[in-house]
């Protein structure tokens, strides 16, 4: 069992999803429509447009819009070209940060980004400047009243996860933390043993955090926002450690 997480934030960064829904939703239809487009409309076949209605549907996204998302990704003809870059750089206190884009023009997506770090004080850097400060894990997130210790440790590790992190607080979330060639193993697992899961995603763990504060922290939490509006951008992830007072 690991200790208190530092990496992830998790209550506060759910509460800035829950805060942009509509935002959320528009981007997992992106991802929805990119990979039935090139993978086919089948989930069972087609592993990445899986993972993508399987986050939907985390983000409460309804069926019937997913379903036009799979149909307008899978029947599309001349549509959108969408095509996945990774950005890295650095923000404010030298906290490293990794965007996943779906972009049909990269020249915008990437002067945009540029702009987003250089207002708060950052630097968008070239392709492997960061990334080697991550780990890609499969990460499944459950709400602290939902398991118990001895119930999630025996049916996780079994089912081939790699560690299960305690929750902070009666409000936070069990995280349970593995490959991602295990991830949906341990992921059917957990719900065939009907405990609830709030979220469950492939993600980027940073091997280490760096603390913000002050300023520091509020630039940053400023470009966060910039990074995460843009229409091109799917997801965000940092190194970065803020105390509950920052976040607040």
């Amino acid at each position: 069992m690991a200790g208190h997480s530092k990496w992830s934030n998790i209550r506060h960064r759910k509460e800035r999803q829950d805060k942009k829904k509509g935002k959320i939703w528009s981007k997992c239809s992106r991802a929805i429509i990119a990979a039935a487009r090139s993978g086919g409309p089948d989930p069972d076949v087609n592993l990445a447009l899986r993972y993508a209605i399987d986050e939907a549907k985390y983000a409460n996204m309804p069926k019937d819009t997913i379903q036009r998302a799979i149909d307008k990704g899978a029947g599309a003809a001349g549509g959108d070209n969408f095509e996945s870059i990774t950005y890295e750089g650095y923000g404010p206190g030298g906290v490293a940060i990794i965007a996943d884009a779906l972009t049909d023009n990269r020249t915008r997506t990437v002067n945009d980004l540029r702009l987003a770090f250089s207002r708060q004080g950052g630097n968008l850097g070239q392709s492997g400047s960061v990334a080697f400060l991550f780990q890609t894990r499969g990460q499944i997130l459950i709400p602290a009243a939902k398991a118990n210790e001895e119930q999630l440790m025996e049916l996780a590790l079994e089912a081939g996860a790699d560690d299960v992190e305690a929750p902070e607080g009666e409000d936070g979330y069990w995280a349970v933390l593995c490959d991602p060639s295990s991830f949906i193993q341990v992921k059917e697992a957990i719900e065939a043993a009907g405990v609830e899961i709030e979220q469950a995603e492939i993600t980027k763990i940073p091997d280490n955090t760096v603390a913000v504060t002050g300023d520091d922290a509020r630039k940053l939490m400023n470009l966060i926002d910039a990074i995460e509006d843009n229409d091109d951008v799917q997801k965000v992830y940092t190194n970065a450690d803020i105390d509950e007072e920052d976040l607040d």
